[in-house]
Order: C-alpha cells, then sequence, then structure tokens
C-alpha cells in the first residue's frame, strides 16, 4: 500500500510542467491513497489553481477537488475514508 496522502509541490513550475509532475502523483496513487495534496503557492496569482481545477474535474481518478488549509493548497480527493 502507498501513502494516504501524497503531497506534491509545484512551486516555480510552469502549467505544463505541473501537469506532468500531477499526472505522474496520479498514476502513482494505489488504492492505500485518498487524497493528493497540491501545494502551489498564492503569491503570485492562482494560474495554477485555476489550471488544477479546469484539468482535474473531470478526471477519472479524482472524486473531488477542495481547497486545502491554506490558499496555496489545492487538494484531489480521490477516495472517501
Amino acid at each position: 500500500m502507498g501513502k494516504p496522502i501524497i503531497e506534491v509541490d509545484l512551486h516555480g513550475l510552469f502549467q505544463d510542467e505541473a501537469i506532468k509532475v500531477i499526472d505522474k502523483a496520479l498514476k502513482n496513487a494505489d488504492d492505500g491513497t485518498y487524497q493528493i495534496k497540491l501545494i502551489h503557492g498564492y503569491n503570485r496569482g492562482t494560474s495554477l489553481k485555476n489550471m488544477i481545477i479546469d484539468e482535474y474535474k473531470y478526471h477519472p481518478k479524482v472524486l473531488r477537488i477542495q481547497p486545502g488549509e491554506n490558499l496555496g493548497i489545492t487538494v484531489l480527493v480521490l477516495r472517501e475514508l
């Protein structure tokens, strides 16, 4: 079994780079993983956050997208606990 929560740091990445990193995390997520926490920051605007919502809201592995504990984090929920 993998980690229950995978954390992915996207600081400094362009959108196309971030997509590759997120796709890899989704591919590596197994039945033991229920969340992928995407740390994108918020000081430089919301382009990564908006891209995450647009790209992954209908992804077959993503149950829902929710805000993290601060504005610089977005969480992909893969399954309920």
